[in-house]
């Protein structure tokens, strides 16, 4: 009985540091759904700001790139510096600092105040990722791949959730008020996040990450660049998406619908493209999902609303579930047992891809036209296909395929 009693006692005493992997996967998948709602909300606003500021394409894509550069920049110095801190500090934290952003802006009146609270939003969601993709892969080690997925995926439902909400909120209320709305949305989501995250590190100090494995320089460099480019042509259309929409005749509402189809199908993709790549392995998936995104992006310039509204749900399944097998890879390429440094470094090319990228198809449009534009997007998506293929050698042969 006593030797019952103390081993009972000790798993006790060891639980609070060790939560299920349910709950670290919970925890991380609330702070990822509303980061990424936080992200392409943005889109929703940028008619409303385009009118109200008097910007260019291309200024509408630097004003929203002062979020996505600021997020993307700081993944490396973000993860250096929060390392020590428990995956309940650093998310609880990285939630707390995105949500003042967004009342900053709801505060402001001016564009200097709206930019201030884009970057302050920015340095918040640049916590948040590598530290959510870490604590995912250190709780299911060389399972991670699948659950990785689900993280993917949950950041898909802020997607379709929360810019449908402001667009749908925007022709009743000032823009401002949707913001500070947002705001105090997120400061609840920080408050689920404390209750959920475990207190420990995600790491001990010194030790190789429970996923790493003997990858490649080479392999991970092409694997960052082939995200930067699915990352661009999927930026680069989500800018000119409400002007394609607007231009047909659609309203604020229909603006808000069309996105959230968008961003339907891209959570149904990444868990449609999981299952894809466990068939064709992962050089097979990007081949179709890219092909496809390229062929849909065409096929949305050249209809009606209404068809166009209808095939939005299949462009998202192939403009967005791409990046869940990209992610899955990383822990098999990352170098020197360091997956957290592995995920900061890929986050921060495919977030600066998708700041720098819509500045660039922004500028494309003022100097030609929309359509050139979004048809560079298009393009963009099909050269990754070569690519691809020669990131085959650098797989596990299962994985490649």
């Amino acid at each position: 009985m006593q030797i019952t009693g103390s081993a009972t006692d000790a798993r006790q005493a060891q639980a609070p540091d060790r939560p299920a992997p349910s709950r670290n996967l919970l925890a991380a998948c609330v702070a990822h759904a509303l980061h990424d709602g936080y992200t392409d909300s943005l889109y929703a606003f940028l008619p409303v700001w385009q009118a109200q500021f008097g910007l260019s394409y291309a200024g509408l894509a630097l004003v929203r790139a002062l979020y996505s550069g600021t997020m993307g920049g700081l993944q490396i110095p973000g993860e250096t510096a929060l390392k020590r801190l428990s995956s309940r500090a650093a998310l609880t934290l990285a939630t707390v600092i995105a949500a003042l952003g967004f009342i900053i802006m709801a505060l402001s009146n001016t564009l200097a105040g709206l930019c201030a609270g884009l970057v302050i939003a920015g340095v918040g969601s640049s916590i948040q990722h590598p530290r959510g993709s870490l604590l995912v892969s250190t709780t299911y080690g060389k399972a991670a791949r699948g659950p990785l997925g689900v993280y993917n995926f949950s950041g898909d439902l802020g997607k379709a959730s929360l810019p449908a909400l402001a667009a749908c909120l925007l022709p009743m209320v000032d823009w401002r008020s949707v913001t500070g709305l947002l705001g105090v949305l997120g400061l609840g989501v920080a408050l689920a996040i404390a209750a959920l995250a475990p207190t420990g590190n995600a790491v001990a100090p010194g030790k190789p990450d429970a996923a790493a494995t003997t990858g490649s320089h080479r392999g991970f460099a092409l694997l960052a660049v082939i995200g930067a480019l699915d990352t661009a042509a999927r930026m680069g259309y989500l800018l000119f998406l409400p002007f394609l929409i607007h231009a047909r005749g659609g309203t604020s509402a229909t603006i808000g619908l069309g996105l959230a189809l968008l961003f339907i199908g891209g959570a149904l993709g990444k868990a449609t493209c999981n299952r894809l790549a466990q068939a064709l392995g992962v050089v097979g998936c990007v081949i179709v999902t890219e092909m496809a995104t390229a062929l849909l992006i065409g096929l949305t310039l050249w209809t009606a609303l209404m068809p166009m509204l209808v095939a939005l749900p299949l462009l998202g399944i192939a403009l967005n579930g791409t990046s869940s097998v990209l992610y899955g890879t990383v822990p098999e390429l990352a170098r020197d047992g360091n997956t957290g440094r592995a995920f900061a470094q890929f986050y921060t090319c495919v977030i600066g891809s998708g700041g720098l990228a819509p500045i660039f198809y922004g500028a494309v449009a003022d100097h030609s036209s929309r359509t050139v534009a979004v048809v560079a997007a298009a393009a963009t998506a099909a050269m990754i296909v070569p690519l691809v293929l020669a990131l085959r050698p650098f797989l596990r042969p299962h994985a490649g395929q």
